[in-house]
């Protein structure tokens, strides 16, 4: 007879838990942030080759060992990222908006903060501000994620045995970090970081420790610029990670606008954003294929916008619609709005027919604001591929746990967000 799924990975875990699992000496952890099992599995379709009859796997299917439970520590069952992130990079639940606080809002260790104790080099990536949620709660401690300044000198103010926390910063935020009250991108000068302030800078950086922001807030969405600037910095930093890591080193990297597109309900969005974060996994599970004593493991802190693939009724998923959109929503809203061609724009950037039908409800859109005619677009594109949405925001639902290199095992399974980040420490430890 042949077992289960349930019984293999049962069994594996069993055997797992009962033999020496050497420690890890790097640890390369990824967050798809808002991205739960749906994306992954519209990612498969979408990306998937249309000659063949086949569905082929993807890298998510490759290295999936199990799933996580999200809720915060408070009765709402539905977190943001901030107590999503706290969860996963200090092993201990707490209120959303909490950035790395407990309850009570005193600070809780990170596994950042602990690599840096251990002597490893730290390192954290992401396509957001690089003050947002996800990356503050590895290297800064505050009650509110909305305090992006205050984060931001945390980064600076929070000392490891006299030194900044963090030792290589890819992403957004310029805004944050050079400030009438405080210029910290010459704080971090000072302290001996290279820096670099654009995307097609970056092969400047060529040490750690350095420092690259590349956009005021969070990067350009992928679909409208850059199409791989995750990977490209995820390259980057693994480069120069390799180069110092005789202590070892741990890193954080996000793919932060998974997330942002599925609160605006984009689909095309979201997929360009799954590409983008696929491609840095790629190189992830590349580096760890050559590098054996590297752990990779890659969650999400949440799900959002209730993603479905089959909408109104209809048994169907038309990827080739999703794939035929070429900029964001909010891009082609504003083009339209400063055009009187909207035929032109909507061939151009939707490759959908322009019929009767389209004209006038993208007309009448236009006439209510940016708002109105953003929000017709995205229903045209959604009614057109048959992607379905619940939400403007997150959901409780389980995401998946992906991991890849010497330990994954002790991540199999069925487990609370905050026991990943334990096992996490307990092998930075």
């Amino acid at each position: 007879m042949k077992k289960t799924l349930r019984a293999v990975t049962a069994s594996v875990a069993f055997l797992c838990s009962n033999a020496a699992i050497a420690e890890p000496k790097n640890i390369i952890y990824m967050i798809g942030d808002g991205m739960g099992p749906a994306y992954t599995s519209a990612y498969r379709y979408y990306i998937d080759d249309p000659k063949t009859k086949h569905v082929d796997n993807t890298i998510f299917d490759e290295i999936l060992v199990g799933m996580a439970h999200t809720y915060p520590d408070d009765d709402t069952v539905v977190t943001d990222s901030a107590a999503g992130a706290t969860a996963l990079s200090t092993a201990t639940k707490s209120y959303n908006g909490a950035i790395a606080v407990d309850t009570k809002k005193a600070p809780l260790k990170t596994m950042l903060e602990i690599a840096k104790e251990k002597g490893m080099v730290t390192a954290l990536i992401a396509t957001s501000q690089i003050n947002h949620a996800t990356p503050a709660s590895f290297a800064a401690h505050n009650e509110s994620r909305r305090n992006y300044d205050q984060i931001a000198d945390d980064y600076v103010d929070n000392k490891i045995a006299g030194k900044l926390p963090v030792d290589l910063l890819l992403g957004g935020g310029t805004q944050y970090f050079k400030r009438d009250d405080r210029n910290l991108v010459k704080e971090f000068t000072d302290a001996g970081y290279q820096y670099a302030d654009s995307l097609s800078d970056l092969h400047k950086l060529t040490q750690i420790p350095a420092l690259g922001l590349f956009a005021p807030k969070g990067l350009p969405y992928a679909i409208d610029e850059h199409p791989n600037r995750l990977e490209q910095m995820t390259k980057k930093a693994l480069s120069l990670l390799d180069s110092n890591k005789d202590n070892g080193f741990f890193v954080m990297i996000e793919g932060s606008q998974i997330d942002w597109c599925g609160h605006a309900n984009d689909i095309a969005c979201a997929m360009r954003e799954m590409h983008d974060f696929a491609q840095s996994i790629k190189l992830a599970k590349a580096y760890v294929d050559k590098n054996p004593d590297t752990l990779l493991v890659i969650t999400a802190d949440h799900s959002t916008g209730g993603l479905t693939l089959g909408a109104n009724g209809k048994y169907l998923w038309l990827r080739d619609v999703v794939k035929g959109v070429s900029a964001s929503a909010s891009i082609l809203t504003k083009q339209m709005m400063a055009s009187d061609d909207l035929e032109k724009l909507w061939s151009q950037y939707t490759q959908l027919p322009y019929n009767k039908a389209t004209a006038i409800l993208l007309k009448e859109a236009k006439s209510g604001g940016e708002k109105a005619l953003k929000k017709v677009i995205k229903q045209i594109i959604n009614k057109a591929s048959y992607t379905g949405w619940t939400t403007g925001g997150h959901t409780a639902i389980d995401v998946q746990v992906f991991a890849h290199g010497k330990g994954y095992e002790k991540f199999i399974g069925s487990q609370n967000n905050t026991e990943i980040a334990e096992k996490l420490i307990s092998y930075i430890k």
